[in-house]
Parts: structure tokens; sequence; C-alpha cells
């Protein structure tokens, strides 16, 4: 068995909405239990609040897995979306990194405040960071390729 970190984010009440995004930016198919369902199988919820999302899962694929929930009243997130970034990084190992890192930036910024475009960086990668429409914050480093002539810094 491995070990991972996964992110879990709590939403005020648009954890369905969010989760239905990053699926179809990600190109996986979310899970979701509500409170209701997890009353209905004992556990604690419903009432006003049975349509909101109690747990979420996207698995993007091996080792890249979000979580998500909305919170219930008096449980509210912090305000501290902002002191958590969601890092997308790759190795360079696989051939269409490039290519799919690019593209779920772009499928993010739809709606986000773009604060830096993936643009080369002085280490030599290609580095962007947004905040997407739901306030999560996420950054993007693509590898330099072999070609490139990477950059020295001063």
């Amino acid at each position: 068995m491995s070990t991972a970190f996964t992110p879990y984010i709590h939403f005020i009440d648009d954890a369905r909405e969010a989760m239905t995004f990053y699926g179809s930016v990600f190109g996986a198919e979310p899970q979701f239990m509500t409170f209701g369902e997890a009353n209905q199988a004992g556990g604690a919820g419903g009432g006003e609040f049975a349509d909101r999302i109690m747990h979420s899962s996207l698995f993007v694929g091996p080792g890249q897995h979000i979580m998500a929930s909305d919170s219930m009243p008096g449980h509210e997130a912090a305000e501290s979306a902002g002191r958590i970034q969601i890092a997308v990084s790759s190795d360079g190992a696989e051939p269409d990194a490039e290519q799919r890192l690019t593209a779920w930036f772009e499928a993010l910024s739809d709606g986000a405040d773009v604060l830096q475009p993936l643009t080369a960086a002085p280490w030599g990668d290609t580095f962007g960071m947004l905040v997407d429409r739901y306030g999560i914050r996420w950054m993007f480093s693509i590898p330099a390729s072999e070609q490139a002539e990477p950059s020295n810094l001063p």
C-alpha cells in the first residue's frame, strides 16, 4: 500500500458544483454522498441540510485524488482558502504531461483569477497560478523539455 497526501476541500454549499466542474476538467466522474444519504445509513445529517454534500471523491488517476464536502452551518469553512494551494506538477516522464497539464490549467482558468499565466519561469520550468471560480488556489509546474535551454538564476 502506498501513502499519499490528499487535499480535502470544504466548501460552504457548492461542493457538488465544484467537484462536478473539477471532474469535467480532469476527465473523471466525482462520487457524492449527501448528509441525507448518510442519515439514512445511520449517520448524522438530514433535515434542511439533507442535500448538502457530506463527502465527495474525485479519482483523477493513480495517486491523484481530491476529496471535498459542504460545511454544515456552525462549522463553515474557515476563511483559510488563501492559505493553501493545490500544486499540480509532473516529473516529465509521461510523454503527454505538458499537453495534459496545460489543458487542465486552461480549463480551470474559466471563471478564474489567473495570477500567473503559464509561462517560462526563471528556473526553466513552465509555471502558472490561478484562483479558480470557487476560491481554490492552484499552482502548475511543467518541467522544461530536454531541448530547452535552462535559464540560470542570478
